[in-house]
Parts: C-alpha cells; structure tokens; sequence
C-alpha cells in the first residue's frame, strides 16, 4: 500500500525483514511471503549483502507478464482473436496519430518503411520490423496507455507474420502499400483517412490470417496471393 501510495519512492531502501515485522505486528514467515509477493511483482529487488529497495516502475512491468500470458497461451485458434482484436483498437489508433503525431514520430516511421522496403523475403527480422511501423503509430497517438494495450498483442505478431510471408507470396508488398497509406494520412493529419487506412489494412490482414490457416489445415504447398485477390483494395 505504502508502494502504491507513493510513500515509498523508487529507490528507496526498505526496512529490514525484521524492522517491518515489527512494524506490523505479523510473523516473519507471513512478512517473508508479502515480500516475495512483491518481488514477483516487479515491486522490490533484493540485492545479496545490501537490502531490499523500491523499483522503478516501467512500462516493461506492465506488458511483459501480459505477453507471458499471451505467449504461454497461444496456439493457432488465437490467430483470427488476435487480429479481431486489432481490428477494434488501431484504426483509433491511427486517427489519434494523425492528430498528434511530431515531426520527430513522422521521421521514425518513414525510416521504417524504408528498412521494411529494403528487407530480403523470408528475413526473420521481417515481421519485427513489419510490427514496429504498429508500435510507432501508437506511440504517435499522443496517448500514454496506448503502447500498453498494444504491445503484449503485437509480440505475438512476428510469429503469426513469419507463417503468413511462407503461403502469401506477396505479404510484404501488401504491407509496404497499406503502410505508406496509414503514414501519407498521419503526415497530413488526415484523422479519418488513417483510420480508413489502418481499417483496410487490418481486413487484408485477416483475410492473409485465414489463407494461411486455410493452408496448414489442409496442408497445401503455398498459394501465390495478387492484389485481386485481397477484400478491400483503396
């Protein structure tokens, strides 16, 4: 509570084990139990020799045990609830983009595109990178919780990535158009153009998700996708 209430600041050094039993009034097997609670917790570090002290709280404290969870978690017919749930946030998202974005975000993201474009097929940097263009509109928003929402979902990306370039031969292509549409509408500051955009990215994205689940069912060698083939094309 005292962490919480930011009594405790990061850094500062705790009682010793002892002190806070005294303190308040339990014995040293339940003190010795809360602690490794918020050791668990990120909350605490102990350092051998030297004490127990407040941590820092980061954004890493939040995302990562969310994306141990996803992780663990995850087999194939998460793919379509991954993607869904994309759907419902990023157009948001890249509306939020186009209306706060800095000169210094828009930098980032043309550099991105420009390592995507320059990214051999079948690389297995290609869908990080493919990803981090998501995680920069979202830390374009101008909204802090943003990223948090975000990012656990878009670890499991690389993974879904890398199986859809094997059967969609054309994934990356696709990727560069409908990036370079999301980002021409954030340099503008066209809200309701990067929401449209991110809006049909995400429906290819599906629709690339279904033919590559289509494909490991049934087992099919690759199957070479053209821009006719994709639902929406804008």
């Amino acid at each position: 509570m005292a962490i919480r209430e930011r009594k405790l600041v990061p850094g500062q050094k705790l009682p010793t084990e002892l002190e806070l039993c005294k303190t308040f009034g339990v014995s040293r097997t339940v003190m010795r139990e809360a602690l490794r609670v918020l050791h668990s917790r990120q909350l605490i570090s102990i350092q051998k020799g030297k004490g127990m002290f407040v941590n820092a709280m980061t954004a890493a404290s939040v995302t990562d045990p969310m994306s141990l969870y996803l992780s663990l978690n995850f087999d194939e017919s998460y793919v379509l609830d991954v993607i869904h749930a994309r759907q419902a946030i990023e157009p948001s998202i890249a509306a939020l983009a186009a209306e706060h974005r800095t000169a210094e975000q828009l930098v980032s993201m043309h550099d991105n595109m420009r390592k995507l474009e320059a990214m051999v097929e079948g690389s297995p940097d290609l869908a990080a990178i493919d990803m981090e263009f998501h995680m920069l509109v979202a830390r374009a928003s101008g909204n802090l919780l943003m990223p948090l929402v975000v990012e656990p979902i878009h670890r499991l990306m690389p993974k879904i990535k890398l199986t859809i370039y094997g059967v969609v031969h054309d994934a990356k292509q696709s990727a560069l158009e409908y990036h370079g549409k999301v980002l021409s509408a954030i340099e503008v500051q066209d809200a309701d153009g990067a929401r449209q955009a991110m809006t049909d990215h995400l429906r290819v994205a599906e629709h690339h998700s279904r033919l590559m689940l289509d494909a490991r069912k049934e087992k099919q060698p690759p199957v070479l996708v053209t821009a006719a083939d994709e639902p929406v094309k804008s």
